[in-house]
C-alpha cells in the first residue's frame, strides 16, 4: 500500500526533530514523575531556552528552519521534468476558393469556386491541428474533413421532375515529426518532415433514378513530404508564424506544395487567437485527375493544454 506524499512529509519531520533532540541533549530533557514513563519535551526551535541548573550550558543550536525548504525538492524536480513536455490543441476553420481541373486520364473539366460557392454547400466539417513536443523533438498531426452537397434540378421528358444529388468529401491527414533547430526567446526554427494522406469521395444520385444510373467513386493516395515552420515572436502577446511543405514526387501525386502565414495574438496565458493565410496545390494524375489549388484566409485558436 503507497503511503501518502502527506504522510511521508510528516515522518520525515518527526525523524528530524527526534535526531536534532538527540543530538542536542541541553534542548531536549528526559523528565519523571512517580515512575512513569519517561516524556521527551523537545525544545529544538526555542530561540530563549530556560537554563537548567543541572546541565552545563551549550552554544545556541544554529537555525534550521531554512534547511527543509531547500531539502523539499521532489515536487521541483518532477515540475521540472513535466516541463519538457509540451502540447498545443488548435481547432481551426479555413475558407479556401477552389480552381484547377478535375476528371478522368482522357477527359478534364475546369473548376473555379469561391469560398462563398463551396461554403453554400458546406454540410460538415472537422478541422484542427496537435502539436506535441518533448524538448526540441516535434510530433504535429493536422487534420481536415470536409462534406459538401448539392441539389440540382434536370429537366425531364414530359411532366417528369429530375432531381441529382451530388456529394463530395475531402479528408487529408498530416503527421509530422521534426526537431527544433534554433530554439530562442525571439525566434524558434522547426525542421519537418512526414506525408500526407489524401481521400477524395464523390457520389452521384438521380431521383428518380434513370436507368439505376448513379456514379461513385473514391481515391485515396500518400504523398511524402518535407518542410519547416519559423515562429517569430514580436512581443509578450504577439506572434507570427510562417510554415510550408513540399512533397509528392510521383510516389502518390506528381506534386503538392502548402505556405501558410499566420498571426497570433495572446488573450490569455494559455490561449492565443490565429488568423492567416493558407495556400495548398495539389497534382494528382492517375486514374482520375485532381490538379487543384486550394487558397484562402483561416481562423482558429491555440490552446496550450500542458
Amino acid at each position: 500500500m503507497k503511503s501518502s506524499p502527506k504522510g511521508i512529509f510528516s515522518a520525515v519531520i518527526y525523524a528530524f526533530v527526534f535526531s536534532l533532540a538527540v543530538a542536542c541533549p541541553g534542548r531536549a530533557q528526559v523528565a519523571t514523575s512517580q515512575g512513569d514513563v519517561p516524556a521527551l519535551q523537545t525544545q529544538a526551535f526555542d530561540s530563549n531556552p530556560a537554563p537548567d541548573a543541572g546541565t552545563t550550558d551549550l552554544p545556541a543550536a544554529r537555525d534550521t528552519d531554512s534547511q527543509p525548504a531547500k531539502k523539499s525538492t521532489p515536487q521541483n524536480a518532477s515540475h521540472a521534468v513535466e516541463s519538457d513536455w509540451h502540447l498545443d490543441i488548435a481547432p481551426y476553420l479555413w475558407f479556401p476558393g477552389v480552381h484547377g481541373s478535375v476528371g478522368g486520364p482522357r477527359l478534364e473539366a475546369s473548376v473555379h469556386a469561391s469560398a462563398a460557392d463551396l461554403l453554400s454547400h458546406f454540410r460538415f466539417g472537422l478541422m484542427g491541428l496537435a502539436d506535441l513536443r518533448y524538448k526540441r523533438v516535434l510530433v504535429p498531426v493536422d487534420l481536415m474533413w470536409v462534406r459538401l452537397r448539392d441539389d440540382a434540378a434536370l429537366p425531364g421528358p414530359g411532366l417528369l421532375a429530375i432531381s441529382a444529388n451530388v456529394k463530395a468529401s475531402e479528408f487529408l491527414l498530416t503527421p509530422k515529426v521534426g526537431y527544433r533547430v534554433i530554439d530562442r526567446e525571439k525566434i524558434k526554427i522547426d525542421a519537418l518532415t512526414g506525408f500526407r494522406f489524401w481521400h477524395l469521395g464523390q457520389n452521384l444520385q438521380f431521383n428518380p433514378s434513370l436507368l439505376g444510373l448513379t456514379f461513385s467513386g473514391s481515391q485515396n493516395w500518400v504523398d511524402p513530404l518535407v518542410g519547416g515552420r519559423i515562429v517569430a515572436v514580436l512581443s509578450p502577446k504577439a506572434t507570427i508564424t510562417i510554415a510550408g511543405d513540399v512533397g509528392g514526387w510521383g510516389a502518390g501525386s506528381q506534386l503538392e506544395y502548402q505556405i501558410v502565414g499566420l498571426l497570433g495574438y495572446r488573450i490569455k496565458p494559455k490561449w492565443t487567437l490565429m488568423a492567416g493565410y493558407r495556400y495548398l496545390d495539389v497534382n494528382y494524375r492517375s486514374s482520375q485527375v485532381f490538379d487543384i489549388a486550394m487558397s484562402g484566409v483561416t481562423f482558429g485558436v491555440n490552446i496550450a493544454v500542458k
